[in-house]
């Protein structure tokens, strides 16, 4: 209400009955008034003194808040530009909105390249690289509704550089994309090799048995009627004798140089793989048999007669060689295989360093093969058999904790046999169970008397899971010993399952359920492959002494020993390193942390008496216990 409007309102409250103004009625009431007011008025200064103090507070905390908003921005600045792994993301309209350092490393982009707005297809242009394209795989800009059909995508690309760019796309609902990018150059590499491994000697890079096979049987199976085709079995006579004096890694680099003489001699039209440890193998097609057979045998003799050098060591080999030429001799891989493996039985039987074509009486070389069998038989029942072991040495703890039971043949007349030459018959003709389950028993009984923490490690032939009862034998050469289960380990090769996986993985199961560990043996030497180790839990795998050879000063060598013990630890699995020979490669498997080592470094195999000796040695030399040196 406004002033005069209220005062005229108080003097019309103080006029009299009289018509008078009442001059004291009308002060009181004024004063009334001015007192209400002057309440009023300390209220709302109190309000405003409030608001005040609230509106300091309210800045104080906004003032706050934009300090943390800049550190968290500058903290998240800090870390996009650090990462390892390249970032982008694009809006619906596929501009980019934000990307890192290293997106721009990856794909030799500058700064000015990435400015706000830039398209994928506008980066794409600039890319020092193209697009690699898969059967399948879709690049280019997604549509929403390819978004919501698919929302992972992966797009890889090869740089001018030669490096593997991988990116994983994950496409938002509105059409929008995220991506991390990342340089997949040596995981590529690595894997390839692996993958190459697979179907090829890592030694001399030729096909292996298994890549052989399936190059007969693609041959045999396009074979014309009127063609023959003709296969070669080679073998480096009593090369085993180069391994035992000049030792394994001299005898590896002699068998690189046969292999290229080898190679040059059969040229590139005809097939050359290596069967084994000193066995090759040529398929020959498009030639008139046998004159061409003969004509290439008499070349590689030639090649072979000349001598080998290793440093300043001369060496003399010689070959014997067996040929079978289809259809005559076989019409089947198998049949023509084994048909040439008896001519090269033959071809060694008459004095080696000669080649032996297949012929039907050959068969009497059988009678040979059944009176080694008969000495085999003969050596179970009068115990010519004797295990060495060979050391399994723990790097982390620095210590012996485990051997591998070797087995050897002390034959009454020929002295000596290495288990190279008595083994694969005892498989062939099945003595290999019985000679297996002497082992097992013999194996466990040595350890039964070694210290509770030792295990021991015994290899078994595929042949031992197909014909007989392997649990069986296990349990009952653990129970006659009175063995923990833990401390035994059972090594097996992928040629056991490969020989039949369904038979053979229930019985793994069953006998890793009772405590027995399980190992994958000579891990990576030509056949072998990485879906095995999805199909069973495998408790370690060994990787094949070939493999250690350079690690020490061949790069790519390095890299793949390295990317084995990443996959043992990736998939919760022991990795043991045969072959170790060397400090230096000791040393560099300690520094990639590698589980066990196995090797003359550390000890050659040695007889049951001496396990006692060997664990009782210190650590020496950066914890490799030093041990007196053997002829191998």
């Amino acid at each position: 209400m406004k002033a005069e409007a209220l005062f005229w309102q108080q003097c019309t409250q103080a006029v009299t009955d009289d018509g008078s103004i009442d001059a004291q009625r009308l002060m009181d009431l004024v004063i009334a008034t001015y007192r209400v007011h002057e309440s009023n008025y300390d209220e709302i200064e109190r309000s405003v003194e409030t608001l005040l103090r609230e509106n300091h507070v309210l800045r104080g905390n906004m003032s706050a808040l934009s300090q943390a908003f800049d550190g968290q921005k500058k903290l998240f600045e800090i870390i996009l530009d650090n990462l390892p792994l390249g970032l982008s993301v694009f809006d619906a309209d596929q501009r980019l909105t934000l990307s890192n350092t290293r997106f721009r490393q990856l794909f030799g982009l500058t700064q000015k390249d990435l400015s706000a707005g830039a398209t994928i297809a506008d980066l794409t242009a600039k890319m020092r690289g193209t697009e690699s394209t898969k059967p399948g795989r879709q690049t280019g800009r997604h549509s929403a509704a390819t978004a919501r059909s698919s929302s992972l995508r992966r797009r890889e690309w090869l740089m001018d550089d030669g490096r593997i760019i991988q990116s994983m796309v994950t496409i938002l609902s509105d059409g929008s994309n995220i991506s991390i990018h990342a340089d997949i150059t040596d995981d590529r590499r690595a894997a390839e090799r692996i993958t190459y491994l697979a179907h090829h000697d890592p030694l001399t890079g030729l096909p292996n048995r298994i890549h052989f096979r399936e190059q007969v049987d693609a041959t045999l199976a396009e074979r014309k009627p009127d063609e023959q085709i003709a296969l070669v079995h080679l073998n480096l006579d009593r090369f085993k004798s180069i391994n035992n004096t000049m030792g394994v890694s001299a005898g590896d680099k002699i068998l690189q140089q046969v292999a290229e003489r080898v190679r040059a001699s059969a040229g590139s039209e005809n097939t050359l793989a290596r069967l084994g440890s000193d066995e090759f193998a040529i398929l020959q097609t498009g030639k008139q048999q046998p004159w061409n057979v003969t004509a290439l045998a008499e070349q590689i003799r030639r090649e072979l007669s000349e001598p080998f050098f290793h440093g300043e060591k001369q060496v003399e080999l010689s070959v014997s060689m067996g040929i079978a030429i289809a259809p005559e001799d076989g019409k089947e891989t198998d049949i023509l295989l084994k048909n040439a493996g008896v001519a090269l039985s033959h071809a060694k039987a008459d004095g080696r360093k000669r080649e032996r074509f297949f012929a039907s009486e050959m068969e009497a070389q059988m009678q040979l093969r059944h009176a080694l069998e008969a000495d085999l038989k003969a050596a179970v029942e009068n115990e010519e058999f004797e295990l060495h072991y060979q050391p399994l040495y723990d790097l982390s703890q620095r210590r012996i904790c485990g051997f591998e039971a070797l087995i050897r043949w002390n034959h009454p007349v020929r002295g000596r046999v290495p288990p190279m030459d008595f083994i694969p018959l005892a498989e062939e003709v099945g003595l290999v169970v019985d000679i297996g389950r002497w082992v097992l028993r013999r194996a466990c009984n040595d350890a039964a008397l070694w210290p509770e923490g030792i295990k021991v490690a015994v290899n078994v032939s595929a042949i031992q899971f197909s014909s007989s009862n392997l649990t069986r034998d296990v349990s009952e050469a653990l129970a006659a010993a009175a063995l923990s289960p833990s401390r035994l380990e059972l090594e097996i090769t992928e040629s056991v399952l490969m020989e039949n996986l369904s038979e053979v993985l229930p019985i793994l199961h069953a006998l890793k359920e009772r405590g027995i560990r399980i190992s994958m043996d000579d891990f990576g030497t030509g056949y072998s492959s990485l879906s095995y180790l999805s199909s069973f839990p495998f408790d370690k795998i060994k990787i094949d002494k070939s493999f250690v050879n350079d690690i020490v000063d061949n790069k790519e060598a390095h890299a793949i020993m390295r990317a084995i013990i990443l996959l043992g630890d990736a998939l919760g699995m022991r990795v043991t390193v045969e072959g170790v020979e060397t400090a230096e490669q000791l040393a560099l498997l300690e520094c990639e942390e590698c589980d066990e080592i196995q090797g003359y470094h550390i000890s050659p195999p040695r007889p049951a008496r001496e396990v006692p000796h060997l664990l009782s040695l210190p650590p020496k030399n950066g914890g490799v216990t030093r041990l007196p040196k053997a002829k191998r």
